[in-house]
């Protein structure tokens, strides 16, 4: 028995491995070779994929999955910390957007009722490209992508109402307040429904599930989770992205929503790409072609009009310029839930069929320019910003006070970034009396910071100016603990662009990463993926019983292996004609032995640099330190005494003092 979905599943499939294969070797995004799939092989194009109803249906299924994990790597308390960017930031895009979108059509001669839908469908932005692009650069907790989910999350909200109004623009439908109350009681329902879940059903279903060591049950229960929320808040009048989105918040506070990630994103990899074909199956090519000047300038127009929006909807939140501007070239597009929308209005006659191609066109071809205007969205801010107002931005009152503070600053850390690295470390240097100042662009922990008593200053890290005010050339350590990884680039050649005293260490997610970050003039560079596998191979040593002295060395000859290789430039590459001092370091070591040939005698007698190859630098004693070490000077046992010399001498120097 032949099956038709079936046949068009292998074709499309297939031909999306060619396609792909052919963008990859030519370095283009894996969304546009989707949407070359469809737009190719679907109806309009060579007609080989028929079942295009079928293809949509496992299209829903792809952004139900993509929603879900979303839900899943965030939390209900992360949720809250964006709930102002998703009612003012979104309600103003949102509303906006509509206004400016039926001044426009009005005055280009369309109906009141007509131009509103237009808005309607204009203000929609893509969930499922925009959010698969932020995934997989590891850009979904940066500023720009908690601002682009929060307004994401309002548009999924609002075309419910979006929906139930379509009806009267066209002339029928019944009383839109009741119905919008019972929306509005529903959607709380709902909303009560996850929350209690979330604290109090899930994690305990989930333990029980756990306990039984089946996978496939553990599978079955996070799919039928997804699933059921999903069809819940669709049969109550809400979305299914939302419905799939709030699935994952309530497996995100259980301590398996990692395991559960791991176990849905292959199936989401396959439903996602039935998404991104089926919309490139919508454009029809010939009409594209026929009017593609005017398609190219109502896109422009969209863009334009959408980025800027966008733009001032951060911009009154209080974040940045170069935030701000990135959030406008993530979220210039017209989405996917405007299609559904747009076929509303057609089977109301609010669209005819001219007008709907136009639509479709634009929005296809918006959604195509994405992941190209997002990859160079870096550049494009900067450029901005460095020609803009902002670049000489003055201190507001988030600020007020920083110059006292900055004046004080000498021989000081600088802390960019104070999310969960920033505050551990800003925790260690006040208990440890190191003086400090944390600099960040995210409002909510310039807020938090300064509730906590911390100096901390809201600003642009990447701004000279800003790095200026906090003295960065009088610093002695600048540690960039942000996850943005252009940012972190443009942070780390700001710093040496003022100064080259201050040793900079900067934090990066990949292994790779780290020998452009040691090129742009970092000093050090700690890769979480490298230092998550030394963590773990570690405890695996711990639980073969191998000696701790053993696991010591084998982690240093591991970080120097792997760290030195990515250092090529700094062996005789800069040609600066100075002696080779990077294996050598300055480390602090408690002196915990009662050895008579190390404690109690004079250094010359101890000969500490002929047995270890140490040099005494200081010593550390009863609260002071003892900065000149001649021959005559001493060590006591609980003396904190800094050392030079090579890795290796400190490690030897370090058994021997150790009780």
């Amino acid at each position: 028995m032949e099956i038709p979905l079936l046949q068009d599943i292998v074709i499309l499939l297939g031909l999306s491995v060619v396609v792909i294969f052919l963008f990859q070797k030519l370095k283009l995004p894996t969304i546009l070779g989707f949407l070359a799939t469809g737009i190719a092989f679907g109806p309009y194009g060579f007609g080989l994929i028929q079942a295009s109803h079928d293809i949509e249906i496992l299209s829903e299924i792809g952004v139900i999955l993509l929603l879900f994990i979303i839900g899943l790597e965030f939390s209900l308390a992360s949720l809250a910390k964006i709930k102002k960017v998703v009612f003012i930031g979104g309600a103003s895009q949102v509303l906006l957007t509509i206004g400016a979108v039926v001044a426009a059509t009005m005055a280009l001669g369309f109906g009141l009722n007509e131009s509103l839908f237009i808005g309607f469908l204009v203000s929609l932005s893509s969930t499922a490209i925009v959010l698969s692009l932020l995934q997989s650069s590891g850009m979904m907790n940066s500023p720009h992508g908690k601002i682009a989910l929060g307004i994401l999350i309002f548009q999924d909200i609002i075309v419910v109402p979006m929906m139930l109004l379509t009806p009267m623009l066209a002339g029928e439908g019944g009383n839109i307040w009741v119905e919008l109350g019972l929306l509005i009681a529903k959607a709380v329902a709902v909303i009560v429904a996850v929350l209690i879940s979330a604290r109090y059903l899930v994690p305990k279903l989930l333990q029980a599930i756990v306990k039984t060591r089946s996978r496939e049950l553990f599978i079955i229960s996070i799919v039928v989770i997804c699933f059921a929320v999903a069809w819940i808040t669709s049969s109550i009048g809400l979305s299914l992205a939302l419905g799939a989105f709030m699935a994952g918040l309530t497996i995100s506070e259980s301590e398996y929503s990692h395991q559960a990630t791991g176990l849905i994103i292959p199936f989401r990899e396959i439903f996602a790409s039935f998404f991104f074909v089926s919309i490139g199956m919508l454009l029809d090519i010939s009409f594209f072609v026929e009017h593609i000047g005017f398609v190219l300038l109502i896109t422009l127009a969209v863009f334009v009009l959408k980025f800027t929006i966008i733009v001032f909807s951060s911009a009154i939140l209080g974040f940045p310029a170069r935030t701000s501007l990135l959030s406008g070239f993530t979220l210039f597009q017209v989405g996917e839930f405007a299609f559904i929308l747009a076929a509303v209005g057609v089977s109301y006659n609010l669209l005819t069929d001219e007008p709907y191609q136009y639509f479709l066109a634009v929005s296809v071809l918006t959604m195509a320019l994405t992941p190209f205007v997002m990859q160079a969205s870096d550049k494009l801010s900067t450029a901005l910003v460095n020609k803009s107002r902002f670049k000489h931005v003055k201190m507001n009152g988030a600020n007020a006070g920083m110059e006292e503070v900055s004046e004080e600053l000498k021989d000081h850390l600088i802390i960019i970034g104070y999310g969960l690295n920033g505050r551990h470390l800003a925790e260690i240097a006040r208990n440890a009396e190191i003086p400090y100042a944390i600099i960040d662009i995210n409002t909510d922990n310039v807020e938090l910071g300064k509730s906590k008593g911390e100096p901390i200053f809201f600003g642009d890290a990447s701004n000279p100016y800003m790095l200026e005010h906090l003295h960065v050339y009088k610093a002695r350590v600048a540690v960039v603990a942000i996850s943005d990884p252009p940012a972190t680039r443009k942070v780390v050649s700001s710093i040496r662009s003022i100064c080259n005293t201050v040793h900079v260490i900067a934090r990066t997610r990949f292994f790779g990463e780290t020998n452009e970050y040691l090129k742009l003039g970092a000093s050090e560079v700690i890769s979480e993926e490298f230092e998550t596998s030394v963590e773990i191979f570690t405890r695996v040593l711990h639980q073969y019983l191998v000696p701790e002295a053993d696991i010591t060395n084998y982690v240093q000859g591991v970080r120097k292996e792997n760290y030195e290789m990515l250092r090529p430039f700094f062996n005789g590459n800069a040609n600066l004609g100075l002696p080779d001092w990077q294996d050598l370091k300055v480390i602090s070591i408690r002196v915990e032995t009662s050895n008579e040939e190390i404690v109690g005698v004079p250094l010359s007698e101890a000969k500490l640099r002929n047995k270890y190859g140490i040099s005494v630098m200081a010593i550390y004693r009863n609260d002071e330190v003892q900065k000149v070490v001649d021959p005559s000077a001493h060590l006591e046992k609980g003396d904190l005494v800094y050392v030079f010399g090579s890795p290796e001498a400190i490690g030897e120097f370090g058994k021997a003092v150790k009780g």
